[in-house]
């Protein structure tokens, strides 16, 4: 999914106050990883993952898998926290600039 950048600000400053739900321990991404990530993100669709020490590099290459494996979007990386998002049917969160159809 494509977002403008007032819809990504606005996400950014939802996750905020948001816990770490997701950890990525040492053994990298497993498959319990991925499906733990996939039913996290059903259920609050915007979801803060702990990353493993590494470089930026490594990271970003590990957010990037995470979000092509649960056809999710990056929102941010900052040090060892990602955040990710993938809208729910019908979204829970509602995005500046898209509008609701009842």
């Amino acid at each position: 999914m494509k977002l403008t950048g007032t819809q990504i600000r606005h996400l950014r400053g939802l996750a905020h106050h948001k816990r770490t739900l997701v950890t990525v321990g040492l053994s990298g991404l497993t498959e319990g990883v991925i499906n733990e990530l996939d039913s996290v993100l059903t259920a609050h669709e915007l979801v803060k993952i702990k990353l493993p020490a590494g470089s930026r590099l490594e990271k970003q290459t590990m957010l990037h898998q995470l979000c092509t494996s649960t056809t999710a979007t990056s929102i941010q990386l900052i040090g060892r926290i990602g955040i990710i998002y993938r809208p729910g049917e019908p979204p829970l969160i509602p995005l500046p600039g898209i509008t609701r159809s009842t």
